[in-house]
């Protein structure tokens, strides 16, 4: 095994740096129209940030350009971390925000959890807003396949990148190859944006507030330009709207493209989807049904909160129309099980993932008939391809793994948050939302509540673990082993 190329590691998250700052353009340009004073520091921090990815990477213009697996995973985790600390800048330009606090806003950004320390959302300037907003833009498809176009220009392959970075155990290219994969997710990625975007605009909300959601809601992200989230513009017809885009963001952007070119039977021949869109209905029914009859609420209505809280959870998007902690602890208790669930592998959303879901569940069920038939070979089947131990094997491992980080996270946040009315409900809620990249959690970080009043230590854990999430624990946990630094 050879040493790890630092050269092109430093080069590739040189350019991360540079194309992550020139995002900070766009607040900048809010600032100014809006006179919010922020224009000058962005401009500083902007400089800084950009003058510092320029002089790395000409420093390191002469390395080979030779891209291992070590290197890929090694570029992902220290481009995010990157990212985060330059993400959070523009936060620290705020009189009350400290380091920690705005670096978990960044990571929570960046990993499109959504949860926030600000309590007075709207007290903010229009340009933290929509950095807000474009942090989770950014982090939903990916900084590192946002470059991956551009590496041919760097002499580098993005394939171990894009592996690296994509969610999920499989990943189905649109194209074959990966720099025409990168162009056609960004011009879907973006194309929904817009669409989306007009549509709020003319259901009523004004075009700042259009921009900030669709931003959020394509990236499954989260953030809101006001402090009771959706719920502030009563508005059925934006519930819905926003209700279907979180739906097909949730989706496996390979089968949105083969909508769009007109392959609508991929949709069907597809377990993962099929499974998606079976678990969101049923569960909107039961939630529908439970609200319908342990309230007061009408039909419609009943529906409608609950439609739009099950999609909002299982996509990990977390946007709130109505305190589902409220009603009633079942409803509650609901939730918290949906923060495991996860929308579909290839999507803009965080979680476990429905595609191992499904395969976990399908061999649990095979080996019931391993123990009738011994001797039969008896093999999971996923969109009529046989499943290979491979991935079975990682699949049960990602799901040991998962639960593992979820206990040691909660033992560690409820001795951390142990002055809390309920610390061990709150933690658990806390470390669910922040591992699953959902938002909202349960206790006293419910839905309607912030995660301001954590400790610095229990954000810092938290934002380790969005981390975490957001590239699917493996990406991350890789580089701790032994064997990833090892050269024989």
């Amino acid at each position: 095994m050879m040493k790890i190329n630092y050269g092109i590691v430093l080069k590739v998250a040189s350019v991360v740096v540079f194309c992550f700052s020139l995002m900070m353009l766009l607040p900048m340009v809010v600032s100014w129209g809006s006179g919010a004073g922020l224009n000058i520091p962005l401009s500083i921090v902007l400089l800084l940030t950009i003058g510092s990815g320029v002089a790395v990477f000409f420093s390191t213009k002469n390395v080979k350009t030779t891209l291992g697996k070590r290197e890929g995973y090694l570029i992902v985790v220290v481009s995010w971390l990157l990212a985060a600390l330059i993400g959070s800048l523009p936060f620290m330009l705020i009189g009350d925000s400290n380091f920690v606090d705005s670096l978990f806003e960044s990571v929570s950004g960046l990993t499109t959890t959504g949860a926030s320390i600000f309590s007075e959302i709207e007290a903010l300037p229009n340009s933290i807003l929509i950095w807000r907003s474009l942090t989770q833009w950014i982090g939903g498809m990916g900084i590192i396949v946002l470059t991956v176009a551009i590496f041919p220009l760097l002499g580098v392959g993005g394939v171990e990148l894009f592996v690296a970075e994509s969610p999920g155990p499989t990943s189905n290219k649109i194209h074959p190859r990966i720099k025409e994969t990168a162009k056609r997710l960004w011009l879907l990625y973006i194309g929904l944006t817009v669409v989306l975007i007009t549509i709020l605009k003319l259901e009523g909300m004004i075009w700042f507030d259009a921009i900030n959601h669709a931003l959020t809601t394509i990236a499954t992200g989260g953030f809101s330009t006001k402090n009771s989230s959706i719920a502030y513009f009563d508005s059925p017809a934006i519930e819905y709207t926003i209700l279907i885009f979180m739906f097909i963001a949730g989706t496996n952007y390979s089968l949105i493209y083969a909508g769009i070119k007109g392959r609508f039977s991929k949709f069907w021949t597809s377990d993962e989807f099929k499974a998606y869109l079976g678990f969101v209905f049923i569960s909107i029914v039961i939630t529908s049904a439970f609200i319908f009859l342990s309230t007061d609420l009408h039909l419609e209505q009943s529906f409608r909160d609950a439609a739009f809280q099950v999609v909002s959870i299982i996509t990990t998007t977390g946007f709130v129309s109505a305190d589902y902690t409220s009603s009633h602890p079942t409803i509650t208790l609901f939730f918290f099980c949906l923060l495991f669930v996860g929308a579909c592998a290839g999507s803009t959303s965080g979680g476990i993932k429905f595609i191992r879901h499904l395969v976990f569940a399908k061999n649990s069920i095979l080996e019931f008939k391993r123990l009738l038939h011994p001797n039969g070979l008896i093999r999971i089947r996923i969109d009529n391809n046989i499943v290979r131990p491979r991935i079975l094997t990682h699949v049960l491992v990602f799901f040991l793994i998962y639960l593992f980080i979820f206990l040691l996270g909660t033992m560690m946040m409820s001795f951390i948050m142990s002055d809390f009315d309920n610390p061990l409900i709150s933690a658990a809620g806390a470390v669910a939302t922040s591992l699953g990249n959902v938002g909202p959690g349960i206790g006293d970080l419910g839905p309607m509540d912030n995660f301001q009043s954590i400790p610095p230590s229990g954000k810092l854990v938290l934002s380790f673990i969005m981390l975490l999430g957001r590239l699917e624990l493996f990406s991350v946990l890789i580089i701790f082993t032994p064997s990833f630094w090892k050269v024989n």
